[in-house]
């Protein structure tokens, strides 16, 4: 009837993989997003460093502070925010689990643990419901 299958001419993009909490997510993927995603918060955190009149301390950074120096800060925040919960929700899946343990994020320290373990993790060889196989989605004909 109408069940779900796996097309094979369609790979999923990069719009997937940053944007959507669809499917499944494999280890390398997962730590690319991460490191991009890093590196693009990284970005504007360093200049906005280097424009301060007096360098602040590790210590003294406050995400307030960094947040209300230039409008465009917080946009970049919650968008970068955003692809991380979907970035975990797919790796979560792949593993799969339920996807509402990426807000397990939110914790601190746990947010630093959660993060890692998704990382090592082994993906789940089987198809599950997230899924047909790993950087997959189940896609309807």
């Amino acid at each position: 009837m109408n069940t779900p299958q796996q097309s094979a001419n369609i790979a999923p993009g990069l719009f997937w993989a940053f944007a959507s909490p669809i499917g499944r997510m494999s280890r390398k993927p997962y730590w690319l997003c991460f490191l991009s995603l890093t590196l693009i918060f990284a970005i504007p955190l360093r200049i906005w460093i280097l424009s301060s009149p007096v360098p602040p301390e590790p210590e003294a950074l406050i995400a307030g502070d960094y947040l209300s120096s230039n409008p465009l800060f917080p946009i970049v925040y919650f968008i970068t925010q955003w692809f991380i919960l979907a970035i975990l929700i797919k790796r979560l899946q792949d593993l799969g689990q339920s996807g509402f343990f990426a807000l397990l994020v939110f914790v601190p320290l746990l947010d630093i643990i959660m993060v890692i373990a998704l990382g090592l993790l082994p993906s789940q060889a089987a198809p599950n419901r997230h899924g047909p196989l790993p950087n997959s989605y189940w896609r309807k004909r």
